[in-house]
């Protein structure tokens, strides 16, 4: 049996929580078995039964429409729980309760009410519990405590082995699947559906985004052989039109049970659209029944997805985008062309080592006029020295440049940008955007806007 850490004390302040949390297995690691979770909420009272949820996995997307899912939500008057992962900035992102992260004092309080049975648990199985399963019982016991009508639950990594999976959700959301963590789920789409698909439970609905034909195989048999209703984009759902506008798009979305016209969205790219179009199936979904158009464009007018084309800064304009692997970075890449015209537009990269870097780089490298490689600050990272010398044989030499500390980066960068001419003067001089993963995004964000 692995030792188990210390016996838990109560935290007092944000920092501790933070350390306790760190010193358990980092979520990057995964052991394939519900047996530690389970035991957990079995401990804490199984706080995932007493409320409804809606569920969702896929390999990019899951935050955003998490995002507008729990955004409809409200808006029809539940209260609502959220959780996600990675965080940007601040652990505490985690969890949000009607809308809002939880604040520091909330944060600790949801810690010290379950890590008296954590090492209950420790001491019982063969691995102690790892950090994303103890944040994930903090959730459903929080959610329970405040208490939500229905919590909004994006998975960690997979499906049938997170330790999100000890819900039931009413709603199972499948997002476009493709090749990420490969070294956990597999190295081909067909065989990563079918760890996801294991968020699909009896008697649920699932909500299954457009899907190359061997994903949506796997997708339909896992939902025809425990029972639950299928509804599909392109199909029963989806993105009727789009048109890019100032600050984001106009779509007309198709639903399970209306049609929704002149929708703005204030997010970019024809991938938004179709989380859009995704959300507004699964609220359907869950409530079964039309929503109210003015709901709906009410709605859709509030929802933000920060890291994601998100503006950060003008003069000359720096866009931030969590894009780490293949398929996300074509997206963004479309995103880009479809919805700005920036000239020229100056990439600042930092990846992680274990990620398809290569692809990410090669789906970046019709967009960008020069890219400039750093690293983030955790021990994943790839040198930005490495980047480079990836990066030279996808860009070419002249269109490189190393700057390993990120804040240099981003200044590196926007010189460069500065040093340009916009196509369309109303959007400025050129633009930077900060890419290759959710911990440069965030570490980024925080420099960019004063928190670091």
């Amino acid at each position: 049996m692995t030792d188990a850490p210390d016996s838990p004390r109560l935290a007092e302040t944000f920092a501790e929580v933070e350390d306790a949390l760190l010193s358990r297995w980092p979520e990057t690691k995964l052991e394939p078995s519900l047996d530690r979770i389970e035991a957990f909420t079995e401990l804490l009272g199984e706080p995932q039964r007493s409320f409804r949820s809606v569920h969702l996995t896929g390999t990019n997307g899951k935050t955003s429409t998490s995002r507008m899912i729990e955004t409809l939500l409200r808006a029809l008057d539940l209260r609502t729980g959220r959780f996600t992962s990675p965080h940007l900035e601040r652990m505490s992102e985690r969890i949000t309760i009607d809308g809002e992260p939880m604040d520091d004092e909330a944060f600790v309080r949801a810690f010290n009410d379950v890590a008296p049975y954590t090492h209950l648990v420790d001491a019982e199985q063969d691995h102690p519990l790892s950090f994303f399963e103890t944040i994930v019982g903090m959730a459903y016991a929080a959610f329970a405590d405040a208490p939500v009508d229905v919590a909004v639950v994006e998975v960690g990594m997979g499906g049938s082995w997170d330790a999100t999976n000890v819900i039931d959700a009413d709603v199972a959301v499948v997002l476009p699947i493709a090749v990420d963590h490969a070294k956990y789920l597999g190295d081909d789409p067909a065989t990563i559906a079918v760890e996801k698909a294991g968020i699909i439970k009896p008697g649920s609905v699932a909500v299954l985004a457009e899907q190359t034909p061997e994903v949506a195989a796997v997708l339909l048999a896992r939902a025809t052989e425990v029972g639950a209703t299928i509804a599909r984009e392109g199909i029963e759902f989806g993105v009727v039109s789009r048109t890019p506008a100032v600050g984001g798009q106009v779509v007309s979305l198709q639903g399970l049970r209306g049609r929704y016209d002149d929708v703005f969205l204030p997010l970019y790219g024809a991938h938004q659209a179709q989380n859009a179009a995704v959300a507004l199936a699964a609220v359907e979904a869950f409530g079964s029944g039309e929503l109210d158009e003015d709901l709906v464009w009410a709605a859709f007018a509030e929802v933000t997805s920060p890291g994601r084309l998100e503006i950060v800064r003008r003069s000359p304009t720096i866009l931030l985008d969590a894009a780490h692997n293949p398929h996300g970075a074509e997206a963004v890449g479309e995103a880009l062309e479809d919805s700005f015209s920036f000239s020229p537009l100056v990439g600042v990269m930092g990846v992680m080592e274990d990620k398809d870097y290569e692809g990410v780089l090669a789906a970046f490298e019709p967009h960008l006029a020069h890219l400039v490689c750093t690293q983030n600050s955790t021990p994943r990272s790839m040198s930005a020295a490495a980047l480079g010398r990836a990066a030279v044989e996808v860009f070419g030499e002249d269109r490189v440049s190393v700057v390993p500390d990120l804040a240099d980066a981003i200044e590196r960068a926007a010189t460069l940008a500065e040093a340009g001419e916009a196509v369309d003067v109303s959007i400025g001089a050129g633009a930077v955007l900060v890419t290759g993963s959710v911990v440069t995004v965030g570490e980024a964000r925080g420099l960019l806007m004063g928190r670091r």
